[in-house]
C-alpha cells in the first residue's frame, strides 16, 4: 500500500467516523478533515467526480460549523442574560380596548398572551387591578387545557400588546434566545406561585 492509498483509507475512515459522532462541532471538524483528505486523494488519483463532490462539501461543512458556533454563543448569552420585555415588543401586536370592555372571560380559549402597555384592567374573580407592565395569560397559553382561569375587564381605555400561540412557536424555533426567555418567564411565574404558598397567586400569574 502506497501513501496515496493510505490517504484514501484515512479519508474514508474519517468520513465513517462522522456517522458515530453525536456532538455537532466535532462532527463538522472531522467531516471537513475527511473532505480535505478526499480532495487530495481524488486529485492525485484523478478521480474527478469524487474530487468535485468534496470540493463542494468542504465549504458547506465550514459554513455549518460557523452557524453552530454562532448558535451556541447565542444560547449561552440568552441563558446568562436577564432579558426584559423590550425583547418581545417588536414581535407583538397592539390591541386597544375601551373602559368596561372584557378582554377575555373565564373558560375562554387561551390563544394569546399579553403585556399591558397602557391603562388598568381588573381581574373580576380576584378583585385585583393590573397596572402597565404586567404580563397576562402566558401560562394559560402553555397549559394543557389552554383555558382562561379568570375574567379581565378594562377599568379604563387600555392598550395591550399581544402574541398568539402560533407566533410564539414560530419565534421559538427561529430564535434560541426567545426559547430561553420563555423558560425564564415561566420559571419566574412558578417561583412566585410557590412563594405565595399556592393559596393566592400573584396577579400576573393568576390571569390566564
Amino acid at each position: 500500500m502506497d501513501w496515496v492509498e493510505a490517504l484514501g483509507f484515512l479519508a474514508a475512515f474519517l468520513m465513517f467516523s462522522t456517522f458515530y459522532m453525536r456532538n455537532m462541532i466535532p462532527l463538522r471538524i472531522i467531516g471537513m478533515s475527511s473532505n480535505a483528505a478526499f480532495i487530495v486523494y481524488a486529485a492525485i488519483a484523478q478521480v474527478w467526480p469524487l474530487f468535485v463532490l468534496h470540493v463542494v462539501l468542504l465549504p458547506m461543512n465550514f459554513v455549518r460549523l460557523l452557524q453552530m458556533i454562532r448558535l451556541i454563543k447565542q444560547v449561552k448569552h440568552a441563558s446568562e442574560s436577564d432579558m426584559s420585555l423590550d425583547f418581545l415588543v417588536p414581535h407583538m401586536k397592539s390591541e386597544e380596548f375601551h373602559e368596561d370592555d372584557v378582554v377575555f372571560r373565564r373558560g375562554d380559549e387561551a390563544d394569546k398572551f399579553y403585556v399591558l402597555k397602557r391603562g388598568t384592567i381588573r381581574v373580576e374573580e380576584l378583585d385585583v387591578t393590573l397596572q402597565p407592565g404586567e404580563i397576562i395569560g402566558e401560562m394559560g397559553v402553555f397549559s394543557i387545557e389552554q383555558k382562561r382561569l379568570a375574567t379581565l375587564r378594562c377599568e379604563s381605555d387600555v392598550e395591550l400588546l399581544s402574541m398568539t400561540g402560533k407566533e410564539i412557536k414560530q419565534l421559538y424555533y427561529q430564535n434560541p434566545r426567545f426559547g430561553f426567555y420563555l423558560i425564564q418567564l415561566l420559571l419566574k411565574r412558578f417561583e412566585r406561585n410557590r412563594m405565595a404558598g399556592k393559596t393566592q397567586l400573584p396577579s400576573d400569574s393568576q390571569v390566564e
